[in-house]
């Protein structure tokens, strides 16, 4: 059986689980990083030289980077819709997963970590603040996107979805002030429907 090494509290080993329950890609995962360590060992660094997780061992096969591995997940076990079938509507999906680890992560790490990982008295409410003005400002975005569609790629839930639905989840999670953003709220509502987010990625906040 192919295997996922990441903890369960990672946000990008939550995305990289969910988007193989959707295509239906049977996988066992082992406790890696953070607290259970593991990713520093040679055996870990030679899978993935940055020893970060998730890291997917598919019988021979070793990918790192969890939007390639949902990819590779999606295109090779998953198909369409999963993995749109049309260039465009794939494109977007692309788009919008690489805007997710760039633009969105860039603002949201610290204001988890800020929120969920530092306990109250070490908190920065400078940091935090700016942080969260700056995630509001990026769900705006994706606000704006999903005025005249169900899901990031068009119609159909699909690898465009899931990077930034794994962050969905923690904006509203958190206990912070949120702009009203109908359009996100109403998708976040669309994804919760779904049983393999719920398991993934609805976890509590640690």
């Amino acid at each position: 059986m192919a295997i996922i090494h990441g903890r369960t509290d990672s946000g990008n080993v939550q995305r990289v689980m969910w988007a193989c329950t959707e295509a239906g890609f049977a996988v066992e995962r082992t406790d890696v990083g953070g607290k259970f360590g593991g990713n520093d060992t040679p055996e870990y660094l030679t899978m993935n030289p940055n020893g970060l997780v998730p890291v997917l061992e598919d019988g021979a096969f070793v990918l790192w980077e969890s939007n390639a591995i949902i990819r590779y997940v999606a295109e090779v076990y998953g198909g369409p819709p999963l993995y749109p079938a049309d260039a465009k509507a794939r494109a977007i999906a692309n788009q919008w997963m690489g805007w997710s680890n760039t633009a969105m992560n860039t603002p949201l790490v610290p204001l988890f970590v800020g929120m969920v990982r530092t306990a109250p008295a070490d908190r920065d409410a400078g940091v935090i603040e700016r942080a969260r003005l700056e995630v509001a400002r990026h769900w705006a975005m994706l606000d704006a996107h999903l005025a005249d569609r169900a899901f990031v790629a068009g119609d159909a839930f699909s690898i465009g979805d899931i990077p930034l639905g794994a962050s969905v989840y923690r904006w509203f999670a958190m206990d912070i002030e949120r702009p009203d953003h109908a359009n996100v709220a109403a998708w976040y509502e669309r994804l919760a429907e779904r049983p393999a987010y719920r398991e993934h990625v609805m976890l509590p906040l640690s």
